[in-house]
């Protein structure tokens, strides 16, 4: 049995998670690996951009939080460390990991670098298709600031053969950083398409860290989670036929159940019996789950078919701005005040002919379901709210055009409704997405080692 365990879901998850999940690999006494999924399309941007003011950056910002607590006890017991927490600087992250491994007291660390999912020096878009999902979105303005193809689990597993103890990488698939252990560690075939699938499961399963263990599920007194503030994050117990068991770290919150399990099998899938990756074509229509007790379920069933012929890459170009101000109003007729102010500031933005797309929210009220147009209808307002936020958001192509809308917010203070407080207004360049498909033949992926400086 092979054990691989979530150390993270995101950017700005939990830093204290992946403790308990190497205490309880090492705890099994069997051998395993800690992944972090760090990574996402806007996140990978932001990293370039980051990267291109401080050729030092550009990886995950909380490295070495995550980092530092567990990797004296994953060196000593032989816990391989992988994750996407390079991001758009992978050799940058791994140099502080090796700091960090200095410091306390490993002085010859092997650390691993994916590399071949950058592929922004030559880029050429010409011919290529958009993927599906993006067809609507703007693809011909902008700065290209980063183009990242999501590539597979076959150089992380080939660097875990090779002997490393770390592998960082970049905007590898989420699921590859499960499907990279598992393949090094019992050398399955690169066309055994079932177990292929069955650990791309595993690794969607376990790639948004604690969804699967009862985060993003609480709904209290419909769906109770035990201890949620010291949830648990999940461990797949991986066996040779690649079926497996997803627990999570003992002595935590959280739970799994099949309610769990279910929910995030099914997160972001866009077709159950062909979800694309680069690795594998998985179909998930005949997998079996079965509680065998208190926090375990057994997965069965996935099978697979040869992986695609192109890749995903994502490209960033820079954007335009955003800006948004808020304001706050309390007490008897909150609702209709805090409307006025909306439609003051209406008015404003018209006889100044701010040339800015804008939308309004009362949050409280109809932050979430009123019109995507900025509209405010009245019969989605309940009359008995007393504590509303009005909220404007604009966006448009010159910062000083958003700035000049967040000033009439600013100005509400004396010329809006009466009992208007806590003003906030922050302006931002945006990063727009727009995703390719690349010929699988255009990507080229290997790994190296860090050289002890």
């Amino acid at each position: 049995m092979y054990l691989i365990g979530s150390g993270a879901g995101f950017s700005g998850d939990r830093t204290d998670a992946a403790q308990a999940v190497v205490a309880s690999i090492i705890a099994s006494g069997h051998p395993g690996a800690v992944i972090f999924e760090t990574l996402g399309e806007r996140t990978l941007a932001l990293g370039q951009v980051a990267k291109r003011s401080n050729k030092d950056k550009g990886y995950e910002p909380l490295l070495a939080d995550i980092v530092t607590p567990i990797l004296a006890d994953c060196l000593r017991a032989g816990i391989a460390i992988i994750g996407n927490f390079g991001a758009a600087n992978p050799q940058a992250a791994a140099r502080l990991i090796q700091q960090i491994a200095r410091a306390q007291g490993f002085t010859d660390t092997k650390i691993a670098v994916i590399t071949g999912d950058d592929l922004l020096d030559g880029l050429d878009l010409t011919g290529l298709e958009i993927w599906e999902g993006d067809t609507a979105l703007r693809s011909d303005t902008g700065q290209i600031v980063s183009a990242n193809v999501y590539i597979g689990a076959r150089s992380i597993a080939d660097a875990l053969r090779a002997g490393a103890q770390i592998v960082v990488a970049g905007r590898v698939a989420d699921p590859a950083l499960v499907v990279g252990p598992a393949m090094a560690h019992y050398g399955w075939a690169w066309d055994d398409w079932d177990r292929l699938a069955q650990a791309t499961l595993a690794g969607h399963l376990l790639e948004c860290g604690a969804q699967v263990t009862g985060g993003y599920f609480a709904d209290p007194g419909y769906k109770d989670v035990p201890s949620p503030a010291t949830i648990g994050y999940p461990i797949a117990e991986i066996q040779a036929d690649a079926s497996f068991v997803i627990t999570k770290a003992g002595n935590t919150g959280g739970l799994v159940d099949l309610r769990t399990v279910k929910e995030q099998i099914l997160y972001e899938i866009h077709d159950p019996a062909a979800y694309l990756t680069p690795d594998v074509v998985l179909d998930i229509t005949d997998v079996t789950l079965q509680p065998t007790s208190p926090n375990r379920v057994a997965v069965r069933g996935a099978h697979g078919r040869p992986r695609p012929d192109t890749l995903k890459m994502t490209v960033g170009f820079t954007g335009d701005w955003l800006g948004e101000g808020e304001i706050s109003y309390a007490g008897p007729n909150a609702m209709a005040r805090a409307r006025l102010a909306a439609e003051i500031l209406e008015a404003r933005l018209h006889n100044k002919g701010l040339d800015v797309r804008r939308r309004f929210d009362l949050i409280g009220a109809v932050s979430v379901f009123d019109s995507e147009n900025g509209a405010l209808r009245q019969q989605a307002c309940p009359p008995f709210s007393e504590d509303i936020r009005m909220r404007l958001a604009v966006s448009a192509d010159t910062k000083h055009a958003v700035e000049q809308a967040l000033q009439e917010v600013s100005a509400l203070y004396c010329t809006g409704p009466a009992g208007g407080g806590g003003i906030r207004t922050r302006t931002q360049n945006r990063i727009r997405t727009v995703s390719y498909l690349v010929p699988r033949t255009k990507v080229h992926t290997s790994h190296y080692f860090l050289a002890e400086a």
